[in-house]
């Protein structure tokens, strides 16, 4: 499955490694997983990683973010992680390098590097990645089964979502064989500090529910300033406040923003992909995302997933 992913490999001497801005903990285990991989199997190439800050994933060992400038890219190979779309990747100079290669598991949206590994079944790029160094015999750094380890964690849900197979479980023992504790993982992902847990606590009282059960919370301009907190937190760190929620399988969290209202999709056993899609974004089938221009927008959005919820397909 990845010949040509390893011959654009072999074939270079800088290798550049993207992924999408803001960052998850898969597109950061993904991207620092296979530089410490390349690192240790090729330790005569140049190997970098690119975008903007790692965030709340820092404290994965190895993901600091390198300094490359515009002439590096000539002859080099850009490797493009974890990204469904062009839009979404976190430095746009992966396009002056030479050779590009994409390995992603978001659901295809159309071509983006020369040469391409989407597999939407995986469920993480990690476990990509992993499969990757699996099917070439690599040397497993402990670093880089630490960072992969961490991403397939997040992007699973503890192992959780359905994505996950016996594939998974394999790749994941795989990755232990590199002797570190999953202590050394979980404790600094799951620690949080009382003032996060506490807004936690605020946004689980925002709850709503439609007519069909579809749970959502809706953040305005206004109180986001209130809050004083990030997009992103209040954002993607908020939506799965919701899950878990008897009689609920969708929930969206909208949060207004410069940008616009950032819309978070999830559900526990509908494709809410073509919805997000219908308003410009994408993701996975029970995860994915979008950004639209007003609140009235995002309500025709939540009348949409409130059909689905009842039986309409959209």
């Amino acid at each position: 499955m990845f010949e040509q992913v390893l011959d654009a490999v072999r074939a270079h001497d800088r290798i550049i490694i993207h992924r999408h801005f803001r960052p998850d903990g898969d597109a950061i285990g993904s991207q620092t997983g296979l530089k410490y991989l390349i690192k240790a199997n090729f330790p005569d190439k140049e190997v970098y990683s690119v975008g903007d800050d790692p965030a709340r994933y820092g404290f994965i060992e190895g993901c600091a973010i390198d300094t490359v400038s515009d002439d590096m890219y000539n002859n080099a190979l850009a490797v493009i992680l974890d990204c469904g779309g062009a839009s979404l990747i976190s430095d746009t100079r992966y396009s002056l390098a030479k050779t590009t290669v994409r390995l992603d598991h978001h659901l295809f949206t159309g071509k983006i590097a020369d040469t391409e590994v989407i597999r939407p079944e995986y469920e993480s790029c990690c476990g990509i990645v992993t499969a990757l160094a699996m099917e070439a015999g690599f040397t497993l750094d402990k670093t880089a089964a630490k960072a992969l380890f961490t991403g397939m964690v997040t992007d699973s849900g503890r192992f959780r979502y359905d994505t996950t197979s016996t594939d998974t479980f394999m790749r994941a023992a795989y990755l232990m064989q590199a002797g570190f504790s999953t202590d050394e993982i979980y404790l600094p992902l799951y620690e949080d500090e009382l003032s996060r847990v506490q807004l936690r606590a605020y946004f689980i009282g925002k709850i709503k529910l439609t007519e069909h059960n579809v749970a959502y919370i809706y953040t305005d301009r206004a109180e986001m300033q209130r809050l004083a907190v990030d997009d992103f937190t209040v954002s993607r760190g908020m939506a799965n406040v919701m899950s878990d929620i008897k009689g609920v399988s969708i929930w969206v969290n909208f949060t207004e923003t410069d940008a616009g209202v950032l819309c978070e999709l999830r559900s526990s056993l509908h494709n809410i992909n073509p919805v997000a899609v219908k308003y410009g974004g994408g993701g996975h089938a029970k995860a994915s995302g979008a950004t639209v221009a007003d609140r009235e927008t995002a309500m025709r959005m939540l009348n949409d997933l409130d059909k689905m919820s009842n039986g309409a397909e959209i």
